[in-house]
């Protein structure tokens, strides 16, 4: 008979996979690989992740992996910015390519483009990428030098999706501020592929730092579809659950599940953190209630607020006269114990992002 898995113990899981049940001691790149990347649409966001999963996390780290090209910013799972390993931004860009490809045709650029070649066009946007880093707007301003009648606006944005890229540092550095520019993988990296990934290799490592999970929650963090073909060739590999409404629940042999009733630690997420977006049914993690977004000081001072192991509140943190001042806004009410909690967490995150400065922490019910 198949085991049940009640909302709380999948809950209790995914924290303890996204090492947020406890703070723990492993290098960056170790829990990057582990954590199959980081979301990072927001340059700094990925620092703040890690502080929250990471014992005495040092931003220096992920700054010099950062710089001797161990790790990198690029387009990955669901088309977004996620900061991975160098080995991985190899293997899985092959893997992605269908999504970043489906999505572009569906925007109106590609839609501007359908049924022109353009592949000469792209090949050679890629070498002025190698040649040196731009901007999508100059790499723009470029094509419309060389070919003045093509849409260079729909071309550029059209290599930002076809093309494997990064960002180079100082771009997501801790301390340093960096313009948005690509240059290719090749270029960067002085590779083009890390060995294959297979589609099965994808599905395990989602259900080792996300697991136990659906079909549709595999498809959903990384924007592929069909993978239930892919399960089903996995067979016996999975371990099966089933939820407490009966859906099929997927998950690695070796699975972290923590007991149920192991108490959940407050902890400030930053935006977009994937521990949240990864699923497709998010209830694991996310609370009913009335949950507003913050507008915050610089990039990755906003995100959510985890008690008791769900989304029940929204932070954002914001300089003030000669003090940092940290607003919590409730989405459901809270214990004053609770609270107390998200006080003396709230001072360290402060201690983090303003060092040195006068603190604060106030609250707003919603």
């Amino acid at each position: 008979m198949t085991a049940v898995l009640s909302r709380r113990a999948l809950g209790r899981a995914t924290l303890a996979r996204q090492l947020l049940l406890d703070r723990e001691t492993r290098p960056v790149a170790g829990a990057l690989e582990h954590l199959v990347g980081l979301q990072a649409q927001v340059p700094l966001v990925p620092h703040l992740a890690l502080w929250d999963r990471l014992a005495g996390y040092d931003p220096g780290e992920l700054n010099q992996l950062m710089t001797s090209r161990q790790v990198v910013r690029t387009q990955l799972m669901r088309t977004t910015i996620h900061t991975v390993t160098a080995a991985d931004a190899l293997a899985l860009r092959p893997l992605l390519q269908p999504v970043l490809d489906r999505t572009f045709a569906s925007t109106a650029w590609g839609q501007q483009l359908r049924g022109q070649d353009v592949g000469a066009v792209v090949d050679e946007a890629a070498e002025l990428l190698a040649e040196r880093p731009l901007g999508r707007a100059s790499l723009q301003r470029e094509l419309a030098a060389r070919h003045p009648d093509l849409d260079a606006e729909a071309l550029a944005f059209g290599v930002s999706y076809w093309v494997p890229w990064v960002q180079p540092p100082p771009r997501g550095l801790w301390g340093s501020a960096g313009a948005a520019v690509m240059t290719t993988v090749a270029a960067e990296l002085g590779a083009t592929s890390a060995g294959p990934m297979t589609l099965q290799d994808l599905v395990v490592r989602y259900l080792t730092a996300f697991g136990p999970a659906s079909v549709r929650d595999v498809q959903v963090w990384c924007g592929l579809t069909r993978l239930r073909e892919v399960v089903d060739e996995l067979g016996t590999r999975l371990r099966r659950f089933r939820t407490e409404d009966g859906a099929e629940l997927l998950d690695v042999p070796d699975g972290l599940l923590p007991d149920a009733d192991i108490p959940a630690p407050a902890r400030f997420l930053a935006e977009y953190d994937n521990a949240l977006l990864s699923y497709a049914d998010r209830s694991r993690v996310v609370e009913e209630g009335d949950h507003v977004l913050l507008q915050g000081g610089p990039g990755g001072w906003t995100g959510t607020v985890l008690v008791g192991g769900l989304m029940r509140a929204t932070w954002a943190a914001r300089r003030e006269g000669e003090a940092t001042v940290l607003h919590i806004r409730l989405s459901v009410p809270l214990s004053s114990a609770d609270r107390s909690d998200l006080v003396r967490e709230g001072g360290r995150l402060l201690d983090f992002l303003a060092p040195g400065r006068a603190h604060d922490v106030r609250f707003h019910d919603g």
